[in-house]
């Protein structure tokens, strides 16, 4: 059985730079730990670039914990043009006039600060019938695509660029597509648009100003956020006796309220349990025992 020399679990932000793929960036912080498993909370296009948490060992299980928390991003859209891509780098497929105002503009992006439902777009990493989106689309397959409700939160010009191209801080729901936003917007403007670049800058709690370069993650100069550290629930100690019968699955009484708890034995962090009427169970187990 291989053995891996780090065993730790937690969580490592990583800035990830324009044309790398995510799962290159999650491997190369796997290989330079040498842990056994790591993942990412939310990818990124390999055009993209931004926060990018990676999930180490026991963290990985924290997916669905993330999976819901909202992102900011700052963007830029070129209207004028739609592409199959909906973004620059794609074929151009639409053209038209851009004739809107700035007001126009400030009024659209105002009505799109809500709930709406969302058309993704043919080219994206969402799986049909179990097969990825853009892999698809390159071979000319037909894609059945279903709209999903998004939130946007927060939508803002941070600068005119020029009269067809402005940057933009949006704020959204977790599954938000945002070369699809670019395309909503241009359509309620009477024109097209495609996204030209985009940072992402938020996920959740973590913030971009706390992440670490790829060269610093090469040459491993960077720290670990560990799984303790990522919630905010009281702390449950317990003795040598009562750890042992809750690694082995027996009913362990505890004198604390309904609610969610940090369990640590002898220092060591366990996971997250659950109290209820007096009983403990360990609901996420977060590292290894």
């Amino acid at each position: 059985m291989k053995e891996y020399k780090f065993k730790d679990s937690g969580i490592v932000l990583v800035n990830k730079p324009k044309g790398i793929s995510s799962n290159k960036v999650v491997n190369i912080v796997k290989y330079k730990l040498g842990a056994k498993k790591c993942g990412h909370l939310g990818t990124l296009d390999l055009e993209g670039e931004g926060l990018l948490p990676i999930t180490v060992n026991h963290a990985t299980k924290l997916f669905n914990y993330f999976l819901q928390k909202d992102k900011t991003y700052e963007t830029e859209f070129v209207f004028g043009f739609e592409t199959d891509t909906l973004d620059t780098s794609g074929k151009i497929i639409k053209e038209s006039d851009v004739n809107f105002s700035e007001e126009d503009l400030k009024r659209e992006i105002s009505s799109m600060t809500t709930k709406y439902m969302q058309m993704p777009p043919q080219y994206s990493a969402k799986k049909v019938n179990g097969q990825v989106g853009y892999k698809m689309a390159r071979k000319g397959e037909a894609i059945n695509l279903q709209p999903k409700e998004v939130e946007i939160t927060e939508f803002v010009i941070l600068k005119k660029i020029n009269d067809n191209t402005y940057r933009f801080r949006i704020t959204c729901s977790s599954g938000t597509y945002i070369r699809s936003v670019c395309r909503d917007l241009a359509y309620r403007l009477g024109t097209y648009g495609s996204m030209q670049c985009i940072l992402r800058t938020r996920c959740g709690v973590f913030c971009i100003e706390d992440a670490y370069s790829l060269e610093d993650i090469e040459k491993g100069n960077f720290s670990i956020i560990p799984c303790q550290d990522l919630f905010y629930y009281d702390i449950i100690n317990l003795n040598e006796s009562e750890f042992f019968k809750l690694k082995n699955g027996q009913q362990l009484k505890v004198d604390f309220k309904n609610d969610y708890y940090k369990v640590f034995s002898q220092k060591q962090f366990l996971g997250i349990a659950e109290v209820k009427d007096n009983l403990i169970k360990l609901t996420l187990r977060l590292s290894d025992f």
